[in-house]
């Protein structure tokens, strides 16, 4: 009797103690880290939900905030509302830490927008007719990329030692057809001054093309070159550098599978951070 009290005791214990060790394993096995990124719908929250599969096997939980402007994605990040933000180029990054003493840095590039010029009157972008008004929006970063593609086409000039990406429109040095550039609009705005058939040319970033149904690479008259320095990038807090779970998401933004799903989804209109290195 005192020998089967003891055995059957043994099996107790044992039995309780691989119960313990599983449950430790899997709560461990269970363990994520949720993050939320700030992004512009098109293409970045549709971009960051293709990889929400993937992060989620990684123990990392994706949540994608989703903004329509250009001016709270920032805010929101340094005021520690999200974990990263992913709707801008470096350019743009810069002068939001100049004008707003910001610190916010660049955890990696995954994207080139090739921002297009559109126009219902020219099918070329040389064939603007002198005293042209080109609509611009009021995204002051994206003026250095613009003048680069008026350039491009033989059609203005830029002042000698200018560096191209913090460049304006007073940096020109000459124009000889008089192209006026208006450039009060918000950049969310810009389609539809093109669909209402609004200046001679309208300016339009890739995000607001493809969200209103405008594709850059067949509609437009002229198109940013993929050597462009302005490659859409995750922008974190200085003290998140470390954050492994930050890590993955760019891990995963830049991956092969990734950058080859952005070139077939959006076909040209979005170029891969691979291809613009």
């Amino acid at each position: 009797m005192k020998k089967s009290k003891i055995f059957s005791l043994l099996a107790v214990v044992a039995t309780a103690f691989l119960l313990v060790s599983c449950g430790k394993k899997s709560s461990s096995s269970q363990k994520t880290t949720t993050i939320t990124v700030g992004a512009s719908a098109v293409p970045h929250a549709q971009i960051l939900k293709h990889v929400q599969p993937q992060l989620k096997k990684e123990g990392v939980n994706l949540k994608v905030k989703v903004f329509q402007d250009y001016v709270l994605p920032n805010k929101a990040l340094a005021n520690g509302d999200i974990d990263a933000n992913y709707f801008q180029h470096i350019p743009f990054l810069k002068q939001w830490n100049e004008k707003n003493k910001g610190n916010l840095v660049d955890a990696g590039a995954v994207h080139l927008e090739p921002i297009s010029v559109f126009s219902k009157k020219v099918k070329n972008l040389k064939n603007l007719p002198k005293n042209a008004t080109v609509l611009v929006s009021s995204n002051t970063p994206d003026y250095g990329r613009i003048l680069t593609i008026f350039k491009d086409a033989g059609l203005i000039t830029i002042k000698k030692g200018v560096d191209i990406t913090s460049a304006d429109f007073t940096d020109i040095a000459s124009n000889p057809k008089h192209i006026q550039f208006k450039h009060s609009y918000e950049p969310k705005l810009m389609p539809q001054l093109y669909k209402n058939n609004q200046g001679d040319a309208v300016v339009i970033n890739a995000n607001y093309a493809v969200q209103s149904g405008l594709n850059p690479i067949t509609q437009s008259i002229a198109i940013e070159k993929s050597t462009s320095p302005y490659k859409n990038i995750i922008a974190i807090r200085p003290n998140e550098k470390n954050n492994k779970a930050i890590k993955k998401l760019v891990k995963a933004l830049q991956s092969e599978s990734t950058q080859s799903w952005i070139k077939k989804h959006y076909k040209g209109a979005v170029l891969p951070v691979e291809s613009v290195k």
